[in-house]
């Protein structure tokens, strides 16, 4: 795709979707039908968007360092299972045909708009469970290593995250939540860490591929630069609640009109 105003339009989708992963996530919620209705096939679009807003990643992951202090055990442990589970899910992602694919993209897209919905009720619910439970603090302070449970979730959500991704986080976090984790900016951070780590693989794994539309990825992902920064500013003047009605009323609509199309 060399068309410089289908460029232009990616970068804004780039922005756009940057932007509201700074300020409520969601963001591949927008990124993904994008693509597609620039006329890219949907794994192509799946790709691209993950290489594309990884970017954006990494400064969110650097942006809750500090929280991260005492959670190494954690990180350590959220690694292992996301690094697996991302290349499984990206290795799953090329063997599916693109028809079969097509089909479930609009009940991915539905479920994971679903989830979005359900987070804020989800994160109210986990962190009222979490009090009422001893904290899981060794006498170091530190964190104490997350149970084998808790890895094998993450190992399967992170296949979740590398196949198609929108909505991992909500899932991570409410695991964290059920786990007795309290500092919901702790939380994030190692949410943001094991889903750094799972896109890594799967971006490495996507642009050896050759399935990567690369004009776009790059301009999708200088407009996701540009978004992740100017999202910050935007959530001191706007609020969140009108931002993530934009992005579900996105999510409905791409996932039903998805839906009615494959009829």
């Amino acid at each position: 795709m060399d068309n410089p105003l289908l460029l232009l339009l990616a970068a804004l989708a780039g922005a756009i979707g940057a932007a509201m992963n700074a300020i409520a996530g969601g963001g591949t919620l927008v990124t993904f039908p994008a693509l597609v209705a620039l006329g890219i096939p949907p794994i192509s679009a799946n790709a691209t968007s993950t290489v594309a807003l990884w970017p954006g990643s990494l400064s969110s992951m650097w942006g809750y360092r500090a929280e991260l202090v005492g959670a190494r055990r954690w990180a350590i442990a959220f690694a292992i299972p996301s690094l697996l589970g991302g290349i499984c899910g990206a290795l799953l992602l090329l063997r599916t045909p693109e028809k079969s694919f097509a089909a479930l993209v609009p009940w991915l897209i539905l479920g994971a708009t679903t989830l979005f919905m359900l987070q804020q009720p989800l994160t109210r619910a986990m962190q009222k469970f979490g009090h009422s439970h001893a904290p899981l603090h060794s006498d170091d302070g530190h964190l104490r290593p997350p149970s084998a449970a808790f890895i094998a979730y993450q190992f399967f959500v992170s296949i979740y995250g590398g196949y198609f991704g929108a909505g991992v986080g909500i899932l991570m976090l409410a695991a964290l939540g059920l786990m007795g984790l309290t500092n919901i900016h702790q939380m994030n951070g190692l949410k943001n860490w094991g889903a750094g780590v799972m896109n890594l693989v799967a971006v490495v794994i996507f642009a050896l591929s050759g399935i990567v539309n690369w004009p776009v990825a790059i301009a999708m992902g200088v407009g996701a630069t540009l978004g992740g920064i100017g999202g910050s500013l935007l959530a001191q003047r706007i609020g969140k609640t009108w931002v993530r009605r934009v992005i579900i009323t996105i999510g409905l609509g791409s996932g039903t009109l998805m839906l009615f199309r494959l009829r």
